[in-house]
């Protein structure tokens, strides 16, 4: 296995800084809510917090496991082989908030091992993805893998808001402008009237 280099280990600390920027974002997002709140379906197609959670955990397990031959030490909290469509993105009624959570950290730590023992350009290989582009360095995985947990991390931003208001970023760091709660309001109406008055259909 070739040595590290400073370079590698620079770009896999900056990599390794966005995925946990996504990771705690997403388990954020669960905070101070109800165990009905954290598993509301919130579009029709049932997103919701711990559904997210939940998948970004086998996300990681695949991705930081299989694709490098790196079997995950005990069971996962769920059998793909024998789940139902979009079983990944809810926990059922037997799952707690709890085991979650707590598989996720699991999930994690066996990521980072992955992350830690292995250069940027360490090879992989992904099944599931077509025989084209299924050869990866690891760099591309958390790459690929900080994006969709970004993604995530953004709709998770949307259904905390639908739940109860809360908005934000980052713990700390909502990064939205700092305004009174009832400026919201008016901003909204502003925007449904701007929405309204650029459709022709609706300018009567």
């Amino acid at each position: 296995m070739p040595s590290e280099t400073l370079l590698d280990v620079d770009e896999k600390a900056l990599l390794h800084r966005y995925l946990n920027e996504a990771r705690d974002a997403l388990l954020w997002k669960l905070d101070g809510l109800s165990e009905y709140d954290v598993r509301r379906p919130l579009t029709p197609t049932g997103t919701n917090l711990l559904g997210l959670v939940k998948h970004a955990a086998g996300v990681e397990l695949n991705y930081f496991g299989r694709v490098f031959g790196r079997p995950f030490p005990g069971a996962p909290l769920w059998s793909t082989a024998q789940a139902l469509p979009a079983s990944d993105m809810y926990a059922s009624l037997d799952e707690s908030r709890e085991s979650v959570v707590a598989f996720y950290g699991r999930v994690r730590a066996y990521a980072d091992e992955t992350i830690a023992a292995l250069p940027v350009d360490a090879p992989g290989v992904v099944p599931w993805w077509s025989e084209s582009r299924r050869a990866v360095s690891l760099r591309e995985v958390l790459l690929d893998v900080i994006v969709e947990l970004h993604r995530h991390a953004g709709h998770a931003d949307v259904v905390r808001e639908l739940v109860d208001g809360a908005v934000g970023m980052q713990d700390g760091n909502t990064n939205m402008p700092e305004v009174e709660a009832s400026w919201w309001a008016g901003h909204h109406a502003r925007l449904e009237e701007i929405a309204a008055a650029a459709d022709p259909a609706l300018r009567g």
